[in-house]
């Protein structure tokens, strides 16, 4: 048994995964992002990963001396679309059991199912919670929610009479409750890309990069499975969320520029295009090297559109290597 000290208040004890319990099924319904060529793994018999094997149109090319490297967590280092799904129904479960409670496993399977199809518009962990409402009322349709979430997201909270900061609060402690009662049983839904999980730690281990994450995750759990899971420990002060800030990664990635960043090349690795753009949009980090993976939660006509940006690189695992 390993205890962890994951942040400055919270202590999780991790045991090694049971195979017959850790491994995870496979979704019978997948979202373009991970429909693409896609390579089922075991590593070191605890879980399954899935790593997608989609290559850039274009070289790229990258250099890592004394850089850098800024890594979003959700699409980047882990897929946390089951576990974030299966939280959320916890959640919405609780928060309006009449819609809720009754529910058959089929109708609950189908609609975890969509939540994949959905899970590119999602920035922060709580808004899953929205959106299985929105479809076990089936109010929208996956591709209506995929394509207006920005206009319905607002809409929802008006009418439902929600705070953000109260939806945070309601999605954490359930995630705190499954941890506390059954930490395996809550790692066990999320996945880490084995080629990137390599990758990372070679350049934790390197003399000439600094590595952070900068997610919209709360650290807590971000930190649990970097640790319990993956069996890479980060330091708090290396995690940044925006989660309870709701503070822009924008921010985060000029405060790091600033603090950290003197003389080094700076690299960015998103998932989401909506965050790179905005990167794009504010000159005063013109300096950030910035890529789109295309193993995350993104669609192809996201992947076309930062191709066809002088700013973005658009990266597969292989290349991801390359920057560290």
């Amino acid at each position: 048994m390993s205890i962890y000290l994951l942040c400055k208040h919270t202590t999780y004890v991790s045991k090694k995964l049971n195979v017959s319990q850790g491994l995870k099924p496979t979704y019978t319904s997948l979202s373009p992002c991970i429909q693409r060529t896609t390579t089922f793994k075991r590593i070191s018999n605890s879980f399954l990963i899935v790593k997608g094997t989609n290559k850039p149109s274009r070289n790229v090319t990258m250099t890592a001396s004394n850089s850098l490297l800024a890594l979003d967590f959700d699409g980047v280092l882990c897929d946390s679309c089951g576990e974030s799904s299966l939280s959320a129904w916890k959640a919405s479960e609780k928060l309006w059991p009449q819609i809720f409670a009754g529910t058959s496993e089929d109708r609950k399977s189908s609609l975890l199912n969509d939540m994949r199809v959905v899970r590119p518009v999602v920035e922060t962990g709580y808004e899953n919670m929205l959106l299985l409402r929105a479809l076990i009322e089936e109010r929208n349709t996956p591709a209506e929610l995929l394509a207006g979430w920005s206009t319905f997201h607002p809409q929802l909270m008006e009418e439902w009479g929600l705070d953000r900061a109260d939806m945070v609060n309601k999605f954490g402690e359930v995630r705190d409750r499954w941890i506390a009662d059954d930490f395996e049983g809550w790692l066990a839904p999320n996945e880490f890309y084995p080629g990137v999980l390599d990758s990372t730690r070679v350049a934790m281990e390197s003399s000439s990069c600094e590595v952070y994450i900068v997610t919209t995750k709360q650290a807590r759990f971000t930190s649990a499975l970097m640790a319990g899971m993956a069996g890479l420990p980060f330091e708090d002060d290396r995690i940044h969320s925006t989660t309870v800030s709701a503070a822009p990664k924008t921010h985060i990635l000029s405060m790091l520029q600033e603090n950290v960043g003197n003389g080094r090349e700076l690299h960015f690795v998103e998932d989401k295009l909506s965050t790179l753009q905005k990167v794009i949009q504010d000159s005063s980090l013109d300096a950030w090297n910035l890529y789109l993976v295309d193993w995350g939660y993104n669609t192809t006509e996201e992947r076309e559109w930062a191709q066809a940006n002088s700013r973005i690189q658009l990266i597969g695992i292989d290349e991801f290597s390359k920057i560290v």
